[in-house]
């Protein structure tokens, strides 16, 4: 990575609260809505099959997108670690784990949180689907974290909090008081 070799080079000449600032100034992270290098999309996909960075057609997505493949995807990167700015297989943020499970379908989503919630069709919690973006309130006001539905009262997401790739319910205290709403990007 390139940022990495830049810091190790200047570590030796710039204190550790220094050196630690100009990484949050200068790296990709959700914050930012920059998208990290190189970026996971299957082989002959395009960014969105509408040309866009979006989520690609008309509707948020390729029909042929099924919500139960996303919910399976999303779960087997269980116990994957929590990496702040990341989107890969060494470490997710929340919108990084969303942005890469979604990218394996050939569905671009944008990095950062509040940009992932205004894509799609809005979806009434009682009318959740697996495969679904679910958006919480949690750090400030509006959307500042999101999941995917897997099924039921469940969602999988990448939580700073424990640490790694998970499921949670919705209905528990801390989730539900944090619900903000859901968006489809499928038909």
């Amino acid at each position: 990575m390139v940022c990495r070799a830049v810091y190790l080079g200047l570590a030796n000449r710039l204190g550790v609260v220094a050196l630690a600032a100009l990484a949050a100034l200068t790296c990709a992270c959700a914050s930012t809505g920059a998208t990290p290098r190189p970026f996971p999309v299957p082989a002959g996909s395009a960014r969105g099959s509408s040309g866009t960075d979006g989520a690609g057609g008309s509707e948020g997505g390729p029909a042929a997108v099924d919500g139960y493949a996303i919910s399976e995807t999303a779960l087997t990167l269980q116990g994957k670690p929590y990496r702040n700015g990341g989107a890969d297989l060494a470490g997710f943020d929340c919108s990084g784990f969303t942005q890469y499970v979604f990218a394996q379908y050939g569905v671009a989503l944008p990095r950062a949180v509040h940009d992932q919630f205004e894509l799609g069709k809005p979806v009434k919690q009682r009318d959740l689907a697996p495969g679904d973006l679910l958006f919480f309130s949690t750090t400030a006001h509006g959307a500042t974290h999101v999941a995917i539905a897997i099924g039921g009262d469940q969602f999988v997401h990448a939580p700073s909090s424990t640490g790694v790739v998970r499921v949670e319910r919705l209905g528990a205290a801390y989730w539900a008081k944090r619900y903000l709403g859901a968006r489809r990007l499928r038909s």
